[in-house]
């Protein structure tokens, strides 16, 4: 690739890339690469087909597994600049189970269809695997060269724990990320539709952490008919209530600060959000449908979601089991700990299932402001704000390297299209315009970044 000229950094990207990103999405839905979370998923069809591309590209990818058909693909871009901090991009190939009977289209088609590619994946985040592609090889034809480094990584096992994938990676493979300092990913840089003219684009500027439970009541197993005070399921079915209908105090972290403030002034409220009095519940009834990008990640949480217990109506039996997704705001997890000793009781013991850390990105920063000006440079009307992710993505992984993550995925969709409904959704796609979008965006964030 030849060094970029201003023209370069100025130039869209040529009709080839539009084609190929559709093209590469609906491909792409095509390979299944199920996660059930029992390790059958095998990504490396996927990994296989990323890696081809990319070398056509002229790049190395390196493919990597820790358990057979686990695979994982990691290809480096050079900048210009060798004293330039790296920049990952990254994005998983696994995606969740689909039923194909629930859905209108075969979730496993990749059809495109009334200018729409449907399949699972189509958001969750094939899209985003083919939105990348499609610029790498468009700067191959046209001999753009980054600024900086550019590491591109396709993970496997995001959908689970991420131990076939990037804590992989990040744990045996250090090296491949050398000089990465920031990250893009998914879950970010989407329409908002949040009232008649107000589109919000919320780019990701930290997650919640992922504190997955295992709840074990013990008992005194004994007949059905018998009168009994040590009934495991009665222990557990308590506990779980009460974690259930725990009200959890609000903590917000600067992240969230920053986007409440954003958004209340999308409707003209002034707010001080350090302010003693301050009041989050309140000012989330006054902000209509955009407070559903605050109100998940202003508190710690804890759902209730699965319950193990008994053999046979008639027996009680002397355990009983049942897991709880959990999740805590930065800085939130003594809290955690402590309130889930409470509410879990004596005859309950509890333990982490599957634990990952909260992260925080900053948004006063150089970086923040050039994804925010990609945005907005091909949505003028745009109101790109910062928020926090409920949930959590491989950027908990990659960031043991020091690499501080940022949701950027970027989509522009037509109002009544409920892009964070779809996320593990019947139904799944994403309108072809929006993955034109999402590529000229990306390009020129990459180009600037």
């Amino acid at each position: 690739m030849a060094d970029m000229t201003p023209t370069d950094m100025s130039a869209s990207l040529d009709p080839a890339a539009l084609d190929e990103v559709v093209t590469f999405t609906s491909e792409l839905i095509r390979i299944d690469t199920t996660n059930r979370g029992d390790g059958a998923c095998r990504e490396r069809p996927a990994a296989e087909y990323v890696a081809e591309r990319l070398a056509e590209a002229g790049l190395e990818p390196t493919l990597l597994e820790r358990t057979p058909g686990r695979t994982n693909v990691v290809a480096r871009i050079e900048g210009t600049d060798p004293s330039a901090d790296a920049l990952l991009v990254h994005g998983h190939l696994d995606v969740v189970p689909a039923e194909p009977a629930d859905w209108t289209v075969h979730p496993f088609s990749g059809e495109v269809r009334d200018g729409v590619v449907w399949g699972r994946g189509a958001v969750d985040m094939k899209n985003m695997d083919a939105m990348v592609l499609s610029v790498v090889r468009a700067w191959a034809r046209t001999g753009v060269r980054p600024r900086r480094d550019i590491v591109i990584a396709y993970t496997a096992d995001e959908e689970a724990s991420a131990e076939d994938g990037s804590g992989f990676l990040a744990d045996q493979h250090p090296g491949l990320f050398e000089g990465c300092t920031e990250g893009i990913s998914e879950s970010g840089a989407f329409t908002f539709h949040a009232g008649p003219g107000m589109a919000i684009y919320p780019v990701g500027a930290g997650e919640r952490g992922t504190a997955w439970l295992k709840l074990t009541a013990h008992g005194r197993a004994g007949h059905g008919s018998k009168v009994n005070r040590a009934n495991a399921v009665s222990r557990l079915a308590a506990a779980i209530t009460r974690i259930g209908e725990h009200q959890w105090p609000v903590r917000l972290t600067p992240t969230v600060r920053a986007a409440l403030r954003e958004l209340a002034a999308l409707y003209g409220i002034h707010v001080d959000t350090d302010a003693e009095d301050f009041d989050p519940d309140g000012l989330l009834g006054k902000l209509g449908p955009a407070a559903a990008l605050v109100e998940s990640t202003i508190r710690n949480s804890a759902n209730p979601t699965v319950l193990e217990a008994g053999y046979k109506v008639n027996v009680i039996p002397g355990q009983a089991t049942a897991y709880v997704d959990g999740r805590t705001v930065p800085g939130g997890d003594d809290e955690f700990r402590a309130t889930l000793d409470e509410l879990t009781g004596p005859y309950v013991e509890w333990e982490f299932h599957h634990r990952e850390t909260a992260l925080q990105a900053p948004v006063d920063t150089p970086t923040f402001a050039k994804l925010r000006a990609a945005v907005e440079r091909f949505d003028p009307g745009a109101h790109t704000v910062p928020y926090c992710m409920s949930g959590g993505t491989d950027a908990k992984q990659f960031s043991r390297l020091g690499i501080t993550g940022y949701g950027f995925s970027p989509l522009k969709l037509p109002p009544g299209f409920d892009y964070q409904a779809l996320f593990h959704g019947v139904d799944e796609r994403v309108p072809v315009e929006a993955l034109h979008f999402g590529a000229r965006v990306l390009d020129h964030y990459l180009k600037s970044a």
